[in-house]
């Protein structure tokens, strides 16, 4: 279940191609075929607000219901925006500027209120029910985020997306009769077949505590599902392109048994299915907070500590680390709204 924003006193706990223009004195017989865009990391752009190719870094503060951001390309932004115990975080590029948008969902006005990087202009939006699970990514790949929610029945996931491209609502019922989507299945949409698009997915539980879960994926490609065992019970999704190849990594945290435990980053790298295992963090006091902070096109794995409200990183292919202070503490770490 995403994580709500909450009050730590209680609980302590998203290109536009450059014109690639060649001029010439004459123009070729046969123009040669348009050039695809770049794939783009669109999880990056949702935490990007200064457009400099790298997430910044961004915490919620519980006592002024502020977004404080320390932009990477220098600066600071501070913004009232949304209520603690309500909302849910849901930023990405709604407008498709290549500039991280401020959003939250609402889940008992089922409201979505977007603040557009392109004009500042805060946008109401009536989608979903209460209950929903806000689940907005890029499900058609045209650089805008789409609203969506994934809604559970008593026995499947109906995600509803409201599509960017022609403002649909369109619905997908992820049924029994594909073994995919139970009602007691986790979310974890990506981008897994490095389309452009976002796809989807969920976990499905083991049946015994010591067996893998596994991840159950519509390939928007080629409409085929995949299926990954990886991960146990109770740990934490952590989606991300950790490898480098425009390709969702099935992720996931282990939290240890003790609060002085360290958390255990496991990542299946889709490039070559190698295992990734790394100790980052520390169960009692850190949150989770990857995204590609240093802008090599990787997910880098990172902590925000709330005993020390600072940043931790480690770049997935060097593994050298850094880290950043931001924030006080009990404040949240926006990075971490993907995790399920």
């Amino acid at each position: 279940m995403i994580r709500k924003i909450f009050i730590f006193a209680s609980i302590l706990l998203l290109l536009s191609l450059p014109a690639f223009a060649q001029l010439t004195k004459r123009a070729p017989r046969r123009q040669p075929p348009a050039k695809s865009p770049p794939p783009v990391d669109k999880l990056r752009i949702a935490m990007d607000y200064d457009n400099d190719g790298k997430a910044d870094f961004a915490v919620f503060n519980h006592a002024t219901n502020k977004w404080n951001i320390a932009k990477s390309g220098g600066g600071t932004i501070s913004q009232q925006f949304g209520i603690r115990g309500q909302d849910y975080f849901v930023p990405g590029d709604y407008d498709g500027d290549s500039i991280g948008d401020l959003a939250v969902f609402r889940d008992s006005e089922h409201k979505w209120y977007i603040m557009y990087s392109s004009t500042s202009a805060l946008v109401t939006i009536d989608f979903g029910l209460s209950g929903d699970e806000p689940v907005a990514r890029d499900y058609d790949g045209d650089g805008k985020t789409d609203l969506a929610v994934a809604r559970k029945s008593t026995s499947v996931i109906t995600w509803i997306i409201r599509k960017s491209t022609a403002n649909p609502v369109t619905t997908a019922n992820v049924t029994e009769s594909t073994d995919w989507g139970f009602a007691a299945d986790s979310t974890c949409p990506g981008d897994y077949d490095g389309d452009g698009k976002f796809d989807l997915c969920v976990r499905r539980a083991a049946t015994t505590d010591t067996g893998l879960t596994t991840f159950i994926t519509k390939l928007s490609t080629t409409g085929l599902q995949e299926s990954v065992a990886w991960g146990l019970n109770g740990d934490l999704i952590i989606a991300g392109d950790y490898d480098g190849d425009f390709k969702t990594d099935y992720a996931v945290l282990r939290e240890g048994k003790l609060q002085t435990d360290p958390l255990k980053w496991l990542i299946r790298r889709s490039s070559d299915t190698t295992a990734v295992v790394v100790d980052l963090g520390i169960t009692g006091t850190s949150y989770n907070a990857q995204n590609d902070y240093d802008g090599d096109n990787r997910t880098d794995l990172a902590v925000w500590d709330n005993s020390t409200a600072t940043f931790t990183i480690v770049n997935a292919l060097t593994m050298t680390s850094s880290s950043f202070a931001w924030g006080v503490v009990n404040d949240y770490p926006i990075a971490s709204y993907q995790t399920r």
